[in-house]
């Protein structure tokens, strides 16, 4: 996937975590998976086909819950003319929001990050996500490997995702040899040494990176010339010597040669997302720690800078898990708003019902939940600003959380 493309990989894991977790009454729930070249309108039609063959369903309440759900489904499908470039995917079903008998129709639309095959339509009792969940998963995966005569560390880098695999030590003595010992005869035993780990090596690499894991590409680094003699060896299964795509070398072996790998394979890896996010992560580090810096840190710091134009790019970790809560007036439409933790916005909620309006003092609200995303890209779209979203998962993502999950790369000190 792009790496330009973080929010709204964003916002279709948390839209398929959410939908994941919910469930119907019987087989009342209606997904659909559209291709970019299937017309809209035939598409309307075998759906208008399976609302006549609802009507059949014994039961009153699960007929009238699916055919309802189909005609939200088929409203939808109407607000297109031709599908997306890479097709449309739809979700519809009545679900409860207050235990049996409480159900009401919902419906979400997702634009598929990758082209859907073949068109789908199911109706059970869980909407089915798998085909999206597929989409999601990055398509180049990149086997690391770090080696030295000491050590060696094997990593999965995929997307967003670094990836510890293995690490193993050699046991061989250092070049240096006891007293007493023949040269000759102290260099045949080491070989026999570095060939017995160039084979555990060529071995563990195998169960990694071809049984366990269809790799894209091998980048191979380390200190030393171990690295080309494990290469020219042939200790290497054939399919991964043919996809070693870069050897480079590196002052560091095992996990913090890992480390040092994706960092000096940018070039090669440039598409990675994983890349791009430690490349954001590592400039505002910079920015922040330096006097006069251009970054902030914190919500309200980053919603002044947007307010001012003053905010190049925003960062969001994929976990901040805040909602902006809105509540609208019923009376005299006066809105008033809280940004609180998903958490707590049932708590929030009360206060808010509490507090009579400001305008005519009803306590007769309508309430709204955005995710804080969504307000920060809003405002970013209106300011030319663009929103990046971070992993939570990698070793940047977690230093950039305990700065609150949210700063801003500034254009100017506003």
């Amino acid at each position: 996937m792009s790496k330009a493309d973080s929010v709204r990989l964003y916002k279709v894991r948390k839209l398929i975590s959410e939908l994941s977790n919910k469930e119907g009454r019987g087989t009342e729930l209606v997904s659909l998976y559209i291709p970019p070249k299937k017309p809209i309108h035939e598409a309307i039609a075998n759906l208008r086909e399976e609302w006549g063959t609802a009507g059949n369903i014994k039961s009153d309440t699960t007929r009238n819950h699916v055919q309802d759900a189909l005609t939200k489904a088929m409203q939808r499908l109407k607000l297109y003319r031709t599908p997306p470039d890479t097709g449309l995917v739809v979700f519809s079903g009545a679900l409860p929001t207050n235990g049996p008998g409480s159900e009401v129709v919902n419906v979400w639309e997702i634009i598929p990050p990758k082209p859907v095959t073949q068109y789908l339509y199911q109706c059970d009792d869980h909407f089915h996500v798998e085909w999206l969940k597929d989409m999601l998963r990055d398509e180049k995966v990149f086997g690391l490997m770090v080696i030295d005569s000491s050590e060696v560390g094997l990593g999965i880098l995929s997307g967003g995702s670094l990836e510890i695999a293995d690490l193993m030590t050699s046991g061989i003595s250092g070049k240096t040899r006891k007293g007493g010992q023949s040269a000759r005869r102290y260099e045949r035993g080491r070989e026999m040494e570095l060939t017995y780990f160039y084979n555990r090596v060529g071995e563990h690499a195998t169960r990694t990176f071809v049984d366990s894991n269809k790799i894209t590409g091998l980048i191979v680094g380390g200190p030393g010339p171990t690295k080309e003699d494990f290469l020219k060896g042939g200790y290497l299964h054939y399919e991964l010597q043919k996809k070693v795509i870069a050897v480079l070398d590196l002052g560091y072996s095992g996990r913090e040669g890992i480390r040092e790998l994706v960092e000096k394979a940018g070039d090669v890896l440039k598409d990675v997302r994983l890349v791009e996010e430690k490349r954001l992560v590592q400039k505002f580090l910079g920015e922040v720690n330096r006097q006069g810096g251009l970054a902030v840190y914190g919500l309200p710091r980053v919603v002044e800078a947007l307010q001012k134009a003053a905010a190049e790019v925003v960062l969001v970790s994929d976990d901040l898990d805040m909602i902006r809560l809105s509540a609208t007036c019923k009376k005299c439409e006066t809105e008033k708003s809280q940004t609180v933790s998903a958490s707590k916005k049932v708590q929030e909620r009360q206060n808010m019902s509490a507090a009579p309006c400001t305008s005519c003092g009803s306590t007769d609200y309508e309430f709204a939940e955005t995710d804080v995303v969504d307000v920060l890209e809003e405002m970013a779209f209106q300011g030319g600003s663009k929103v990046e979203v971070i992993s939570s998962g990698t070793e940047e993502g977690s230093m950039f959380r305990t700065f609150g999950g949210v700063a801003a790369l500034l254009r100017y000190r506003s």
